[in-house]
């Protein structure tokens, strides 16, 4: 057996403890009780293992997912406890005709699963839309709230467990000898089963007139031919990408024309920021391909993946990747973008990073545009550090995650992570740590993870020395109990301002009700904005400015802790293209080992960075000289950078953007119609890269 099965069993109980043992002890008690007769251990086992099917139906786990995988799934283990049971019953002294009861109890609750099941299906077929909305008026389909969840939600084990009663009369019978409680107990079942497809059968005739799939897809169709969209913002990814083009929907909002936002997958479409826009969710390839898109003149696609083929293929469309970040990432360069007429950067380093990638992309297709993102982010050029409500120097660390290949350098999370946030915490001159993982951490590599929960281990421990401390610490670092409580009172109202204004759907909402009521006005959306941007200043000066922070996705943004902090360690990321925008001192760490000089001329980011190596042994030097600005060598490099990563500083990123886009869609000469452009000649020649 390898070291890894050997762990299986302690991997499954440290994740879930409790309905872990109680399956692991609770099956081979319960088959023991079985074959010996004992109906009290058996009732024992039983109630172990009903336990441990609750808790495991919650959310995925481990264990549910092993069951599943060695054939031993919900179902059968409902099968194998009522055959258990009968073995008992056969065991024991029991009345023939009560053993007959038990069989034709069991057979018929597994008949009646059939209507329910069809019952539930229609219902459930007639709440899923084949599409989903924010900010279109779905009035004219007239969609019903959604069905109670009582019903609905987790309906195979609920109908499963509705065995519940005549097994422990059948139970009671075997421990007592009385028939009665088995007859009462087998009839309990049934005329639960009977009344749980009566109700479903009732959910079904309300739900009846329900629009279909053709009616569905008419209105959408009618909605795009009144709206007449110029631009759209078209995305797909995997769970945790929302941020790719949540980070674009504040300058879609800004853009001349009319936009749209084009969603591929639901669960983006839930992790989507609250926008006035109006979004569309298309899962099917069919439904996208079908739909009427005659008078978009541009798409932007904030990410290369294969569902992007299913609006490429519209020829009148410009079709433009824009990205998602700025770095000097491998996937920064990926040879898919050849299929765009245009591919947008930030600057020059852009342009020059496609030239010397060689992978087809032409230089006349680079249009620079900016970063319009980069609005938000505080310039601190060489003055004296910044502060952040009296706080102690601060320093940010935001690594990127480990990435989809195992290739060295892409995180320095997993090699140096913890070396950089220990030596951080043990400098003479106190600092103050601010930790913000990507969102992917660990998501494929499990000492990402371990990596992870290490840092958080210690910035919690390091809190609870430095709470120790106080008052003497907060005194010296400036601290400000009342102000701070002050804060703290400002960001309750805020956070219940937002609320008010973003309420959150009632539990057991449905996709159908949640786009016939997800209507956010621009001055909503702007006024959501405003206290967003609020929150997130109160959030630093509610908290001790001592205290370290372990920043979550439910934390301030990260241009916030751009403005919050006075040094950056990161990796080659967007996260550190878009922090040269500040011109504050930041540090790469070089975790393949390539030494300083390859570095630097491997990566343009790196060029005004501190470079670390693996151990991040240089930071203690990096934060002792970048404390004054006049011992700092690299504050006139970053402001060369600057300018050649994210262009100009007039005009504005967001005018760029608007001029790129309104360079491919041009306004149609009066007295024609609204229609896409001509894409216009095919090149007779394409320079050699």
């Amino acid at each position: 057996m390898t070291r890894r099965e050997s762990n299986v069993p302690l991997r499954l109980l440290a994740e879930r403890p409790a309905p872990t043992l109680a399956a692991l002890l609770g099956w081979p008690l319960l088959v023991l009780a079985a074959v010996r007769g004992h109906p009290l251990l058996f009732a024992v086992a039983l109630v172990a293992t009903y336990l441990a099917d609750e808790r495991l139906g919650r959310e995925p786990s481990r264990l549910d997912r092993l069951l599943r995988s060695t054939r031993f799934p919900l179902t059968v283990r409902f099968v194998l406890r009522q055959l258990l049971l009968l073995l008992l019953l056969v065991r024991l002294p029991v009345e023939t005709r009560v053993l007959t009861v038990a069989v034709a109890t069991l057979a018929a609750f597994y008949v009646l699963q059939v209507p329910q099941s069809v019952l539930l299906s229609l219902v459930r077929r007639s709440r899923r839309l084949p599409m989903a909305s924010r900010n279109i008026d779905l009035s004219a389909l007239r969609l019903r709230p959604a069905p109670s969840r009582l019903l609905t939600s987790r309906a195979f084990e609920k109908s499963m467990h509705l065995d519940l009663c005549a097994t422990a009369g059948l139970l009671a019978t075997a421990h007592t000898g009385d028939p009665r409680h088995a007859y009462l107990g087998c009839a309990a079942t049934l005329g639960l089963c009977l009344l749980y497809a009566a109700l479903l059968a009732r959910l079904a005739l309300r739900v009846r007139g329900a629009p279909g799939r053709g009616r569905v897809l008419a209105h959408l169709d009618a909605w795009l031919r009144e709206y007449q969209p110029t631009v759209v913002l078209y995305f797909s990814g995997t769970r945790g990408s929302a941020y790719q083009v949540n980070m674009w929907l504040r300058t879609m909002a800004t853009v001349d024309g009319r936009p749209l936002v084009v969603l591929r997958e639901r669960h983006i479409l839930d992790a989507l920021e609250p926008t006035a826009l109006p979004v569309v969710c298309l899962p099917a390839a069919t439904d996208v391909m079908n739909r009427d898109f005659s008078s978009v003149r541009v798409a932007l696609y904030p990410a290369n993946v294969g569902p992007n083929i299913h609006l490429l293929r519209l020829p009148r469309v410009r079709h433009v990747f824009i990205g998602h970040g700025d770095s000097d990432k491998v996937a920064s360069v990926n040879p898919y973008a050849k299929v765009y007429d245009e591919v947008w950067t930030a600057g020059r380093a852009g342009r020059d990073r496609w030239s010397s990638a060689g992978v087809g992309v032409r230089d006349s297709a680079i249009v620079e545009v900016g970063r319009p993102q980069l609005d938000a982010v505080r310039r601190g050029g060489g003055d004296t550090v910044k502060a952040t409500n009296g706080a102690p120097f601060t320093v940010l660390y935001a690594p990127t995650w480990e990435g989809w290949t195992t290739e060295p350098g892409n995180t320095s999370l997993i090699e140096s992570g913890e070396a950089i946030v220990r030596l951080l915490l043990s400098l003479e001159a106190p600092v103050r740590v601010l930790y913000k993982p990507h969102p992917y951490t660990g998501i494929r590599a499990p000492e990402a993870r371990a990596a992870h929960r290490a840092i958080v281990a210690m910035l919690e421990e390091a809190n609870a020395e430095r709470a120790a401390t106080v008052p003497g610490f907060a005194l010296a670092a400036g601290d400000d109990a009342a102000l701070r409580e002050s804060a703290r009172a400002d960001l309750a109202r805020v956070e219940k301002e937002l609320a008010a204004l973003d309420p959150r759907p009632r539990r057991g909402v449905d996709d159908a009700e949640r786009s016939r009521d997800a209507l956010l006005t621009p001055a909503e959306a702007a006024q959501r904005d405003e206290l967003r941007r609020s929150r997130d200043e109160l959030f630093w000066r509610s908290r001790e400015p001592w205290r370290h922070q372990h920043i979550t996705a439910r934390g301030p943004h990260l241009y916030s802790c751009f403005n919050a902090c006075d040094l950056l360690v990161s990796d080659i990321s967007s996260v550190v293209s878009d922090f040269v925008a500040s011109e504050k001192p930041y540090a790469i760490t070089d975790v393949e080992g390539v030494g300083e000089r390859e570095f630097r001329r491997r990566y343009t980011a790196a060029s005004a960075a501190f470079i670390l190596s693996r151990d991040a042994h240089e930071l203690n030097a990096v934060v002792r000289g970048v404390r004054s600005p006049e011992d700092d060598p690299l504050t006139e490099e970053r402001r060369r950078l600057r300018h050649y990563l994210l262009g100009p500083d007039t005009p504005s990123a967001s005018a760029r953007f608007n001029t790129a886009l309104q360079a491919l869609s041009p306004a149609p000469p009066p007295g024609t119609s609204e229609g896409p452009p001509s894409p216009g000649p095919e090149p007779t020649s394409v320079p050699t890269l």
